[in-house]
């Protein structure tokens, strides 16, 4: 009995000290990487601008090639919707909320899990020359406390990374 009582007791401790440590960090995140691919600023912006084109080079979809997808709308322009279910790596919703072809830019928001809160999201092309281009892909968010405490944990920037370099791989090819 005296070891049960002194079990819960250090198991209630290490739930309070987490929660403690949650709300001290952070609420906002910020993820992202870029890349250079060897083609054309137009070519690979008429790429990414379709979130169809996703599926094919984000590290999600690839972590879960089960992904159950849904669209609505027509891809590429403000309105259009991508819905998502994964067991593996969450729910979620994107919506394309701005496109500027002529700077190479697409903005969205991204919805997880059900939240109603939109979480900024960009992709941008430029011209390094005729011939090559830099991707960026950006996400700024809230995390809802205590799930803030995961940020500590995991690193998105290796998921845009890892997605950019299989864009860059698909592109050149």
């Amino acid at each position: 009995m005296k070891f049960l009582k002194y079990f819960l007791i250090t198991v209630l401790g290490i739930v309070a000290i987490t929660l403690l440590v949650a709300a001290f960090l952070p609420k906002d995140f910020h993820a992202g990487s870029e890349i250079e691919i060897n083609k054309p600023k137009a070519e690979v912006f008429e790429y990414v601008k379709l979130i169809k084109n996703q599926g094919n080079y984000d590290n999600w979809s690839r972590m879960d090639p089960n992904i159950v997808r849904n669209y609505e709308g027509p891809d590429g322009t403000p309105g259009f919707t991508y819905t998502w279910q994964s067991k593996k790596v969450g729910d979620g919703k994107q919506v394309i909320t701005a496109v500027d072809s002529a700077n190479g830019r697409i903005d969205m928001d991204l919805f997880f899990d059900g939240s109603e809160v939109a979480n900024k999201s960009f992709m941008k092309v430029t011209e390094i020359n005729p011939n090559k281009s830099k991707v960026e892909w950006k996400v700024d968010g809230k995390i809802p406390y205590p799930f803030n405490l995961m940020g500590l944990f995991f690193d998105m920037n290796k998921d845009f990374d890892a997605g950019l370099n299989h864009l860059k791989e698909i592109l050149e090819k």
